[in-house]
């Protein structure tokens, strides 16, 4: 997590433990950004016009989850994340189900098809497994760890959010949607993977 300590003239400035250095990428509620200034205890952010028309801005500000990138060699668990965020979700319900929580968030329907059951999601930066998925709209249940230290506990009915829908999904639906006319098959999909 980091603090927000200003927002001016497309340069967003954090207070965090983590020291970055000038040009690493870092994910900022799901966002993959560049750190263009730094001091003992702050580092900034730009944004471009076309990040900050995609991104829920109105987030942007108190805390703000963080993520450096990963380098080649890392450990490597839970889905890839690239912060590319596709869309705005809407947290549209939150319900108490036992030790968890449910939310219920609406999406475009175009990025719908991008989402399975049980398959990934990342929310502000948080990868997370999908539960149910509706016509427009999914189910996630939030365990009480994940709720404690996130934004999740700041969340309320109405809050926006960054969606990244999961990269091997898309990556799928387009092969498959593009190849149609070529024949594209499973067992193409599996000797094209095989092959790596």
């Amino acid at each position: 997590m980091a603090k927000v300590v200003s927002f001016n003239n497309n340069f967003l400035t954090l207070k965090a433990k983590y020291s970055p250095k000038i040009g690493d990428s870092i994910a900022i509620n799901g966002a993959c950004l560049t750190v263009v200034r730094f001091t003992n205890d702050t580092f900034t952010v730009e944004l471009s016009p076309e990040s900050q028309k995609i991104l829920a801005m109105e987030n942007y500000r108190g805390e703000v989850h963080i993520e450096p990138a990963m380098m080649m060699g890392d450990r490597f668990e839970g889905h890839i994340v690239q912060g590319h965020v596709d869309c705005l979700g809407t947290i549209k319900s939150i319900k108490k189900d036992g030790n968890s929580t449910d939310y219920i968030i609406s999406l475009p329907k175009e990025y719908s098809k991008y989402i399975i059951p049980k398959g990934s999601i990342t929310v502000d930066g948080v990868s997370l497994t999908v539960n149910d998925v509706y016509e427009d709209t999914f189910r996630l249940t939030i365990i009480p760890h994940t709720l404690e230290n996130t934004l999740f506990k700041t969340y309320k009915v109405g809050t926006k959010v960054n969606l990244e829908t999961d990269m091997f999904a898309r990556y799928i639906y387009n092969m498959f949607s593009k190849n149609k006319k070529d024949g594209l098959t499973w067992e193409k999909v599996d000797s094209i993977m095989a092959s790596y």
